[in-house]
């Protein structure tokens, strides 16, 4: 069985940046109009009056200060609220896969590798713009990659489920080497006319490239020593926009065919299951967690992180242990843990361990260990 590295990773930023107060403008005007127009029945008492958000209140509940979209004028227009994304013809290349090459580009050139080294290309995201062709398939084509590609989804936790998939492939000798990509464009299925979740999201797009240990040739090399990943149905965090949905007029354009989460039953439930899993594929690898030096984890919510490193470690983790780029990025979903781990692995020394760790919808959770070369 061949040993598997990481070797390189990439990052597409997308190009507006808007603030918490931006947001808020937008969220606050919407709330504004609503009540003045809804100002009878709120007054008899048949619709609840909104209340509006500050930016405050978003950094307190998240720990996010901004977020970068694809689209900022049609999410910053109260009467639209939603990004502006023009269908492009089928034989332009698709906005998730121009994200994709620009991240695989970089990811690329990290590990010193060309398309002709690649092997197998995975698009692992929680959404999708259209279930065929693959948007990997796409990607493959446009990068002039030989091999086979398809797409995959676990939610938030597509990364990491979508690096045990290339590893078990470079392990059983099906590929050489890995381009695994997650295109988010978490910004299509946020309702930001929703006070509780407006602020949650931000698009971005990571690329990870794997191979055997014994081709890898970059300066930053990571040994894969594991990967555990664990699932658990639950409702708490669904999103019900589907193929189906044409077939009951009824649910079309209802609330909860964009994201939707009961947040409080959500930390309450997927904290303790986080660090459990972590603690238990340490163990299961006879690394004590306070040998592992940083810990790469998915960027969802600041108190989340804070409460799975306190339980992984047995107290709080400092920063340079579990960076945050959330601050910034917000929540990128599959993203998120491979962005902190893009920005956030330099300075690590030969031997270092690191552990990579996403979790969300499903329920999902997958860790990956890793050792630098």
């Amino acid at each position: 069985m061949n040993k598997v590295v990481i070797s390189g990773t990439g990052l597409f930023t997308p190009p507006h940046a808007v603030s918490n107060e931006q947001l808020v403008v937008a969220f606050n005007s919407y709330v504004a109009a609503f009540n003045t127009e809804n100002q009878d029945a709120i007054a008899r008492g048949e619709l609840a009056a909104l209340a509006e958000s500050s930016a405050e209140f978003i950094e307190k509940a998240s720990g996010i200060k901004q977020r970068y979209l694809m689209n900022a004028s049609g999410v910053l227009d109260p009467a639209r609220m939603a990004p502006y994304l023009p269908e492009r013809s089928n034989d332009a290349l698709s906005v998730q896969a121009e994200m994709a090459v620009a991240a695989a580009t970089e990811a690329l050139a990290r590990a010193g590798k060309t398309a002709a080294d690649i092997g197998m290309v995975i698009v692992a995201c929680s959404n999708l713009q259209r279930p065929y062709p693959a948007v990997s398939i796409e990607v493959q084509q446009a990068l002039g990659i030989n091999g086979y590609a398809f797409d995959m989804n676990v939610a938030c936790s597509s990364a990491t489920f979508g690096i045990q998939t290339a590893v078990n492939a470079i392990a059983a000798g099906q590929a050489r080497a890995v381009l695994m990509l997650n295109p988010e464009i978490c910004s299509a299925h946020l309702n930001f006319r929703d006070r509780d979740s407006h602020f949650i999201f931000g698009d971005a797009c990571t690329a990870v490239v794997l191979e055997a240990a014994d081709t890898a040739t970059a300066a930053n090399v990571f040994e894969v020593l594991g990967c555990k990943l664990a699932t658990v149905f639950s409702n708490n965090i669904r999103n019900n926009f589907g193929f189906l949905n044409r077939c009951d007029e009824q649910g079309i354009g209802q609330l909860d065919k964009l994201f939707v989460q009961q947040g409080r039953k959500v930390f309450k439930e997927v904290c303790p299951m986080v660090g459990e899993h972590i603690l238990a594929h340490l163990q299961a690898n006879d690394i004590e967690p306070q040998g592992v030096k940083r810990f790469w984890l998915h960027q969802a919510n600041l108190s989340m992180n804070q409460l799975i490193a306190r339980r992984v470690l047995g107290r709080d983790a400092e920063g340079s242990e579990a960076p945050v780029i959330l601050d910034s990025y917000a929540n990128t979903s599959s993203a998120g843990s491979v962005i902190a781990l893009h920005l956030h692995h330099a300075d690590l020394q030969s031997g270092d361990i690191g552990v990579l760790s996403s979790f969300g919808a499903g329920y999902s959770v997958g860790s990956v260990i890793l050792r630098k070369r």
